[in-house]
């Protein structure tokens, strides 16, 4: 078997293996997947309890207008917008996120795993810096799989000889982020119906601005 193969499918043997035990490259990305999933479930989940946040407020705004309480009707109408605010990038962290999975997923050879990884990475990076500010309890996880993933890197590297092209992986991975916010943006647009602007609605109701 060569040495591409042992490292991509057999744990190491020997001493320095009995010392410090050592898994396939193949079972660390499936390891380092998983824990992208469990994220984006648990990402999933926060969402789904703000779309509710999201439809009560939104129905107290409704009701507000209705009773020309436009002050009240202010308050919750600016609740709502930071709800959605976040949704929105809560929304844009688990599209990013499943584009990770899928790319972890799609890795069957030792040869691509540099440059696949490297990207993927570079975008673990830019969710953990931004969602641990939301979630704090997030940053040692995000941190973990982040650094499991450098060290799948380093072995392949060291194994096949491959470095990653960093520039190439920058490029990359602001690509994956782009297209994740284009996609956020287009199903908050979808799901959530639009408030009435405030200004409009004072007019209407003849009401002082």
């Amino acid at each position: 078997m060569s040495k591409f193969s042992k490292s991509w499918e057999e744990p190491k043997t020997g001493i320095k293996a009995l010392i410090k035990p050592e898994i396939p490259l193949r079972q660390k990305i499936e390891l380092a997947a998983r824990r992208v999933e469990a994220q984006i479930q648990y990402l999933n989940g926060a969402i789904n309890l703000l779309t509710e946040r999201d439809k009560a407020l939104f129905q107290k705004v409704v009701e507000a207008y209705s009773k020309h309480e436009m002050q009240r009707a202010n308050v919750y109408a600016n609740e709502l917008a930071e709800v959605r605010k976040m949704m929105n990038f809560m929304m844009n962290a688990e599209l990013a996120l499943e584009r990770v999975a899928l790319r972890l997923r799609t890795i069957t050879q030792l040869g691509n795993v540099t440059a696949v990884l490297a990207p993927i990475s570079k975008v673990l990076q830019n969710i953990r810096t931004s969602v641990t500010g939301i979630f704090p309890g997030a940053e040692r996880e995000f941190s973990e799989i982040s650094a499991l993933l450098d060290e799948i890197m380093v072995e392949a590297g060291q194994t096949t000889g491959i470095m990653p092209d960093f520039e190439v992986a920058s490029e990359e991975a602001q690509k994956i982020l782009n297209e994740a916010a284009i996609v956020a943006e287009q199903r908050m647009k979808e799901k959530f119906p639009e408030l009435p602007a405030l200004k409009t609605t004072y007019e209407e109701l003849g009401e002082p601005k």
